[in-house]
């Protein structure tokens, strides 16, 4: 479903030399799966997952989604983020500060490319909801939740849009450790129930182990090796 090819992304940084971030990754996402980038601060697996997004441009590479080419480097073709249609949750909650619950969830149905009717709207808000628990409080301001119901609200977010392919980057890393055993438990019956193919970015590898089908591991910008949680575990 998702495939990822030979990708190289660099970019200079604060001293003008060349950071390689992400150096010939290539991997496949089957359908329905849950993928998860493993490794350490530093190591490529965020600059991977911007890449996919579209918020990154690698130098070389080719990324698809369903046979629809995203980004080629030898085509020349780059889709802008906004029109590849993903959903994705960063570590950093980006909650609408002067938005309700329901607003929040609604704004990229509001702004998106098709027009739907208010009902359509307030349909699927609603189902999205009531998915992350959080339907008995649409009225509530956003700023009013707890960190693990503001987390559940940026997903609700993302999933509005019933996106082909979800990307996922340190979303639980802000929350305390009994919320972040709890929200993974919630994370994984969405996706499993949803069956929304999932690319995840983590440093934990507990966090990976519980949650994935598959498990690349990443190290200075080169996946290491990939396999099922109990392959990586057990060797």
């Amino acid at each position: 479903m998702l495939k990822v090819e030979g990708i190289f992304t660099e970019y200079p940084n604060e001293r003008g030399q060349i950071v390689k971030a992400a150096q010939d990754v290539s991997f496949e996402v089957p359908q329905g799966q849950f993928f998860t980038l493993l490794g350490p601060s530093g190591c490529g697996k965020t600059t991977t997952l911007r890449s996919i997004a579209g918020l990154e441009r690698p130098r070389a590479g080719e990324i698809s989604v369903n046979d629809r080419i995203v980004y080629s480097a030898t085509k020349n073709v780059f889709i802008a983020p906004n029109r590849r249609g993903f959903g994705m949750v960063f570590q950093s909650y980006a909650i609408w500060p002067h938005m309700n619950v329901f607003q929040n969830a609604a704004f990229p149905l509001e702004v998106g490319d098709r027009r739907l009717s208010r009902k359509l709207i307030r349909d699927k808000v609603e189902r999205v909801l009531a998915a992350v628990q959080l339907d008995r409080l649409a009225d509530r301001e956003a700023t009013k939740l707890s960190g693990g119901q503001q987390q559940r609200l940026a997903l609700a977010r993302a999933l509005v849009m019933e996106p082909q392919l979800l990307l996922l980057d340190e979303p639980l890393s802000n929350l305390d450790a009994k919320l972040r055993e709890q929200m993974r438990f919630e994370l994984k019956r969405l996706q499993r129930e949803l069956r929304i193919t999932t690319v995840y970015v983590t440093h934990d590898q507990s966090e990976a182990l519980a949650l994935s089908h598959a498990i690349a591991v990443m190290s200075e910008g080169h996946i290491q090796q990939i396999g099922t949680p109990q392959e990586i575990y057990e060797r």
